[in-house]
């Protein structure tokens, strides 16, 4: 039970931040709705829309956004934290749609692997880490 309830809570945040995404990318910013004729340095004094467009360009020129899912990821792995696994799971996401792929997909699996193995170890309840491999297989070793 608690497994479906781990796999439908990852389903549904990930379906929700994907559509909001996608909206973004083809309503918005593809669609012409922000002014053309902004100037894309800050120090021209953007206002308006013209900062909201800068602001959103900023997040995946140079794959800023990708970058962000990576080094998320990598921490969440390294630490075994949830939250940070999250973060760079759904900036993966982002940075998919969002034109910084190549290191969001990284850093998305490697958050997913995080969240995972978090989701096992709900189910049994214990920590495994400690457990040697020929553990599981039943394997009693040489005589």
């Amino acid at each position: 039970m608690q497994r479906r309830g781990v796999v439908a809570r990852l389903a549904g945040v990930s379906s929700i931040v994907l559509v909001a995404v996608l909206l973004l990318r083809y309503a918005v910013l593809e669609a012409g709705v922000f002014p053309a004729d902004c100037s894309p340095h800050l120090a021209d004094g953007l206002t308006g829309w013209c900062l909201v467009k800068w602001t959103l360009v900023q997040a995946f020129i140079q794959q800023r956004l990708g970058w962000l899912s990576l080094i998320l990821g990598v921490v969440a792995f390294v630490s075994r934290r949830q939250p940070l696994a999250w973060g760079g799971w759904l900036c993966g996401i982002a940075g998919l749609v969002l034109y910084s792929f190549d290191y969001a997909a990284v850093g998305a699996m490697l958050s997913l692997l995080v969240l995972a193995h978090g989701g096992a170890q709900a189910r049994t309840g214990k920590e495994e880490s400690g457990r040697e491999p020929r553990d599981g297989l039943g394997v009693e070793g040489l005589r």
